[in-house]
């Protein structure tokens, strides 16, 4: 199939690879991005790339707390002017709240729920499509709760108080004072900001994410040329890395890049004199995973409002 130029260029900025290896290794995908990505991981050629740190929507996330919850929501717009929008943001502001009141995991719960008024959050959500002329979607809601502690939330890029680009909330089980436990949850929260993990732990990756990791891993082993008992060493120690990277409690702090995320954990309780337990994250990051023409995102929203 032909090769676009567009195509070239996008795997070239995902992949940091050369314009003809782009080139050569979308020929041999057929033009598939994902698969082009995977065969240069393969041949050494670019680093992994977590594809929703690529934003391809607008809108904002918008993140509350009351002490021992806290919710995060995303609402999807089409353009950020909207996003900047006072009354947009009046929305965000107040579906966050409802969505907490709720203990809200399903963005359809939300939808139907009562918003401040007597209407449902639906139905405002459509005047508002209406009258700022222009298409916008409740997207994806999560609640973080704990017995005894806190739930702390941190917003990146904010845009207006509680709501920006990235939202994150940290649940921090413990009978630890506020005092303790507010600044360990900021800089828990800006940890997970920066880094990005994919899961609490090595055991909540996702299995399908691991076996393609394992198999560029693999593959990339094989061509050492080494005895295959070595080469599955090799994967091994791969695949022992990528769950170190990725899984939160295993990342290194991001303000010494030496101590781990438990470790950190462990010495604040320490210190404190009471066990502390990090129980969960949300990192919500505006757009991750839509990766599409802008038309496509405007029909998508479209459809989710039933417009």
């Amino acid at each position: 199939m032909a090769i676009t130029a567009a195509a070239v260029k996008e795997l070239r900025e995902r992949t940091g690879a050369g314009m003809m290896d782009c080139k050569k290794v979308l020929s041999e995908a057929n033009g598939d991005i994902d698969a082009a990505v995977d065969m240069l991981r393969a041949k050494g050629l670019a680093a992994a790339a977590k594809k929703s740190s690529r934003t391809a929507a607008e809108g904002l996330v918008g993140v509350v707390t009351n002490g021992t919850s806290g919710t995060a929501i995303e609402v999807n717009s089409e353009t950020d002017f909207v996003a900047k929008n006072d009354q947009f943001q009046d929305f965000v502001s107040k579906v966050s709240q409802v969505a907490l009141d709720l203990g809200a995991n399903d963005i359809e719960a939300v939808a139907a729920a009562a918003y401040p008024g007597g209407e449902t959050v639906q139905e405002v959500l459509t005047n508002n499509i209406a009258t700022i002329g222009e298409n916008q979607a409740l997207r994806r809601v999560k609640t973080l709760s704990v017995s005894n502690g806190l739930v702390h939330s941190y917003v990146h890029n904010a845009a207006a108080p509680n709501m920006g680009g990235i939202g994150v909330l940290v649940a921090l089980e413990s009978d630890a004072d506020a005092s303790v436990l507010e600044p360990l949850g900021k800089q828990l929260a800006m940890h997970i900001a920066a880094a990005f993990p994919l899961a609490l732990n090595a055991d909540g990756l996702d299995q399908e994410m691991l076996e393609r990791e394992r198999a560029i891993a693999l593959e990339k082993a094989s061509e050492s040329g080494k005895p295959a008992e070595i080469v599955e060493k090799m994967v091994v120690g791969a695949m022992d890395k990528f769950a170190k990277e990725n899984a939160l409690l295993s990342q290194l702090f991001v303000m010494d890049n030496k101590t781990p995320i438990a470790e950190v954990v462990a010495k604040a309780a320490k210190e404190a004199g009471k066990s502390i337990t990090l129980t969960d994250y949300v990192r919500f990051q505006l757009g991750e995973g839509i990766e599409k023409e802008e038309s496509d995102f405007a029909a998508e929203v479209a459809a989710a409002v039933g417009g």
